[in-house]
């Protein structure tokens, strides 16, 4: 008694610690490490049912529908532009099309039927949605409803280019799911381009069903050798529902010269905002820029001019550069030339006016001139609303003798700059959270930053200067220019020093403010798992710093992929998170994915009060946690199919040598002996440089390997927890089943009665024609939960089960003279007991006794063996049921004749059918000590392995090894030669 009361005691510390810590990283999971700003859309749809769309195009047409829509009140109801066919996601809707199509309407007409200045001229026309409607099919679960999808919308791209003239070719957008499927269509040329948004290009979200997994590699064969232009938008650390690394897309190589884009929207011009993934489709920063640039596609006539669009509009780290070319300059301009060691500063500039600033004789060959404009332009480059200010850099030769002199273009030549950096950075307004929730950035906000490097001075050149023309109204704005000297500090702070106690660095004092510096970290872990907190301290943050009109105030610029960079308002004292999503698990490296480095800009056009001199740097554990919660589910559940296995492996040895354990007696074993072992061995495992495929998908990352000892011990624990449950499901059923009268017939081992050959036969069929072989599996479990509830009471012993190998047996003098005497059946007469017989009628007792407590033993054994084979097929429903959701869903939403194709493979859960069946007849199929065979067990040791090894990144595979495992089990132990060698003895 006090044996069981400690076991339940320390397997229910166990579950505990395990469901503390699950709670612990579902609230982790949900801290914003990257704050969304984000302006609601507004719109008036409508949607119009296309008809003629039947089943004289696809058989389909009676499961799904297409819709076109249209503004109320803007647009036409006949089609008469450019075609975009909307393929929403898992669960997702036709009317998620509706902010995006508003946004390309609204912006292509001024006001109703009135086209936009922007587009008046250019033969550019407004654009026609589609959308069409999976009614919220679970596509994410399923291979086969993504291959309908695939099928339905190939469909419905044949069917909407039937409405407009021959060579026209349509816009796909998709989100979530949708750019699967979108790229499936993919290669076709009916596409000019694909916009995907928020899709897990490179990584099931859901990993149970491997005909995800087959079109995941065509997908991926696609993405590199199709030409079609592809842009992929992802939503960050924001996005809750798919881990955003497996939205970059797949990398070409530099050898292919086609066009792959990934933008994550926190470097996304004019956004700077982590998305969530339903907000991605309605999301105003990012909606009208896909809007737009869908809008521009019209005037593409090459897969050169789509990416030149797309790179202007949904730029992620610049723009293509412009083309150098000579500026005609007026002959009679005014030029000012400043001192030199003098920046440019501006505040509301008025006037058209070039500002020469002389390039210094001393000034380093490394040195690079800095021009930033706010709410202008810098030659083609501009917030979306900006001001009447715009700029453009020279670079000018000549003579000038005073400061302000007028010449004519003969004695000052200048040529333009040629940019190494043009792009648009935020300007987050002080005092305010950046980005600013439900607000965001404006259109007319963000600062022009030009980059170039000082070209060398020409020989016989007298002065050389960098000349900025400046023409303005006085309205808001800035501008600055300066010479600026490339100063990169470099730090070997490395992981494992910020978790000996967080890491300080320095920055070099200069005798001038900088307006950038560039920090970086080459042996600095750059992983999604880990996220670091960054505190800048000030150089002087003192009480006149307050009063202080800094043009830009510190920026910080954390680039850790060409696709993802963040930014961040440096205030003193003030953490700031840095993640990365260019390393993940079960993502494959590419050339643009180091596992160590990050760098770091600062840009700062201030009076110097505000420069950060010292930052500390240390592990944010808390959203680290909610990252390693996101991305490691699917490994607890295949992780803990492999502890089942392990206890079945125990288990079944166990009971080769004549004593089957009970669960509990297996969990206290599996726990005090094999799991200390199997802790160490888990951590030198993740050492090892495996394939990200397998295991923990880390490379083998020292820092990581921690995390495969605290996968193990909470799988342990949930499978504690899962026993106390499935214990708490059979107690009612156990009362129940004591109230219903037993069961008089007895069956021999081995035979099977005709019916339920013929309940089989008839269960197979249904799997083979209507139901999917999940919905038999479920019913498996069922049927074996009340054959072990039933069978519970029979349990004779409170401890240990005691064998008959083990229980000593006299010999039997009765025994003795049944085999070597008369049949004493003989005689019907009443015979006279004499006093000498007595012994052997005391012996019979003893016999019947005997027989008692071996079937007592029996049912014993027969019910801890299929209590252990409960717990696995209880792990194993999680790697099915999602599909079972899915059918539940189709019948919900296309009617109950729909047809429910990919799921009848009656061999996955034969096994199970023939197990549960000999189970519920009071037999041990799988017992070794009945069968011997002692071999068999190991097969559990290889569910264990796949469990580990596969099932986090495949976890289809675990089901499918046991299911093979089970079925040769049964074919082993009743193959003829069994039943032969049973009829010989």
């Amino acid at each position: 008694m006090l044996l069981s009361t400690m076991t339940s005691i320390f397997t229910a510390s166990l579950g505990l610690f395990s469901l503390t810590l699950i709670y612990i990283c579902y609230h982790a999971a949900n801290l914003t490490v990257s704050p969304q700003g984000c302006r609601m859309s507004w719109m008036s749809p409508s949607y119009l049912l296309q008809h003629e769309f039947n089943s004289s195009w696809t058989p389909l047409a009676h499961r799904y529908s297409l819709w076109l829509y249209r503004e109320v009140g803007w647009d036409p109801n006949q089609v008469m532009g450019v075609p975009v066919l909307f393929i929403p996601g898992n669960a997702g809707s036709s009317h998620q099309v509706r902010s995006i199509a508003s946004s390309a309407t609204r912006q292509y007409f001024s006001s109703p039927f009135v086209i936009s200045s922007d587009f008046t001229g250019r033969g550019i026309q407004p654009l026609d949605f589609f959308a069409v409607e999976f009614n919220e099919d679970l596509s994410a679960f399923h291979g086969p409803t993504i291959e309908s999808q695939i099928e339905y919308s190939a469909a419905a791209v044949r069917y909407i280019l039937s409405h407009y003239p021959p060579n026209t070719r349509i816009i796909v957008m998709g989100h979530s799911m949708g750019g699967i499927v979108g790229t499936a269509l993919l290669p076709s040329d009916d596409i000019s381009a694909l916009i995907t948004m928020s899709t897990p290009h490179t990584l099931p979200p859901a990993r149970f069903d491997a005909r995800v997994d087959e079109i995941y590699r065509r997908n991926a064969g696609t993405l590199v050798n199709d030409s079609t232009p592809v842009v992929s938008i992802c939503g960050g650390a924001t996005d809750m529902m798919i881990p955003s690394e497996s939205c970059i897309l797949p990398d070409p190589g530099p050898e292919r010269d086609i066009y792959r884009r990934t933008v994550f929207t926190s470097a996304l011009e004019g956004a700077w905002t982590g998305v969530g993934h339903r907000e991605m489709v309605w999301c105003h920063q990012v909606r009208w820029r896909v809007a737009r640039a869908a809008l521009e596609l019209g005037e593409a006539h090459s897969d050169i001019d789509i990416g030149g669009i797309m790179d202007t509009w949904l730029s992620r780290d610049g723009r293509l550069f412009p083309p150098v070319a000579d500026i005609d300059i007026p002959e009679a301009a005014t030029y000012e030339a400043l001192p030199e060691g003098m920046n440019l500063v501006m505040r509301k500039p008025t006037g058209s006016r070039t500002y020469l600033l002389p390039i210094p004789r001393a000034l380093e060959t490394n040195a690079t001139f800095v021009l930033l404009v706010s709410r202008g332009s810098i030659s083609t480059i501009a917030p979306q609303h900006s001001t009447k200010l715009q700029t453009a850099p020279f670079f000018c030769v000549g003579r000038a003798t005073s400061p302000t002199i007028q010449q004519s273009t003969e004695s000052v030549s200048c040529v333009p700059l040629e940019p190494s950096t043009l792009k648009l950075l935020p300007s987050p307004i002080p005092g305010k959270p950046f980005p600013v929730p439900d607000e965001g950035s404006d259109e007319s906000e963000g600062v022009v930053l030009f980059e170039a490097m000082v070209p060398p001075i020409p020989s016989g050149v007298d002065n050389a200067w960098i000349g900025v023309h400046v023409d303005a109204a006085g309205e808001d704005g800035w501008v600055f220019g300066g010479f600026d000297e490339t100063r990169t500090f470099q730090s070997d702070i490395g992981v494992f020093d910020i978790v000996a106690g967080g890491a300080k660095l320095s920055l070099q004092p200069t005798e001038r403010s900088l307006v950038r510096r560039h920090i970086t970290f080459p042996r600095l872990l750059s992983n999604a798992l880990v996220v670091y907190a960054l505190t800048p301290e000030s150089a002087r943050p003192t009480t006149p710093c307050a009063h202080s009109l800094s043009l830009l105030p510190p920026l910080l610029v954390h680039k850790s992929h060409p696709a993802e960079t963040h930014y961040h308002r440096l205030e003193h004292k003030t953490s700031v998170a840095l993640h990365t999503h260019a390393s993940a698990p079960y993502i494959p490296l590419s050339r643009f994915s180091p596992s160590y480095s990050s760098e770091l800009w600062i840009y700062a056009v201030s009076t110097g009060c505000e420069d950060v001199n010292e930052f500390t740097l240390i592990i944010d554990w808390w959203a680290t946690i909610g990252r390693i919660a996101t991305r490691y589910p699917t490994t607890l559940v295949s992780w803990a199919v492999g502890v089942v296995a392990l206890l079945m492996f125990h288990a079944w040895r166990e009971s080769g040598k004549g004593s089957m354990p009970s669960v509990s007696q297996s969990l206290i074993a599996f726990i005090c002996h094999l799991l200390p072992k199997l802790l160490a061995a888990s951590f030198v495992v993740a050492l090892l440089p495996l394939s990200p495929d397998y295991y923990l998908g880390t490379r083998g990352q020292p820092f990581l390997a921690f995390l495969a000892p605290v996968l193990l011990v909470v799988a342990t624990g949930l499978v504690c927890v899962s026993w106390w449950l499935v214990l708490l499901l059979m107690w009612p059923l156990r009362f129940l089943t004591q109230l219903l009268p037993p069961k008089s017939r007895r069956y021999d081992e081995l035979s099977m009665p005709r019916s339920t050959v013929v309940s089989l036969i008839f269960i197979c069929f249904l799997v083979f024609v209507v139901v999917p072989w999940q919905i038999a599996f479920m019913g498996c479990w069922l049927i074996h939960l009340h054959t072990c509830a039933s069978s519970a009471h029979r349990k004779p012993y409170p401890g240990s089960v005691p064998s008959l190998r083990s229980t000593p047996i006299e010999s039997l003098p009765l025994r003795e003279r049944l085999d070597g005497g008369e049949d004493d059946t003989k005689g019907t007469g009443p015979k006279e007991i004499k006093s000498s017989e007595e012994p052997e009628i005391q012996d019979a007792c003893r016999v019947r006794n005997l027989a008692t407590v071996t079937d007592t033993l029996n049912a014993t054994q027969t019910y801890h063996e299929n209590t252990h084979l409960l717990l696995l097929i209880t792990w194993l429903l999680p790697l099915s049921m999602p599909v079972l959701a899915v059918w539940v869903r189709t019948l919900m939403t296309a009617g109950y004749t729909a047809p429910f194709n990919g799921d009848h493979n009656v061999f996955k859960v034969a096994p199970f059918l023939v197990l549960v069946e000999f189970a519920s007849r009071r037999k041990s199929a799988l017992s070794l000590h009945q069968h011997g065979g002692s071999y068999l067990h190991w097969g559990y040791l290889i569910v264990a392995c796949v469990s580990f090894l596969l099932g986090s990144r495949e976890a289809y595979r675990v089901f499918d090894v046991a299911s093979m495992y089970i079925g040769c089990a049964l074919v082993v132990i009743f193959s003829p030669v069994r039943f032969a060698r049973r009829i010989a003895t």
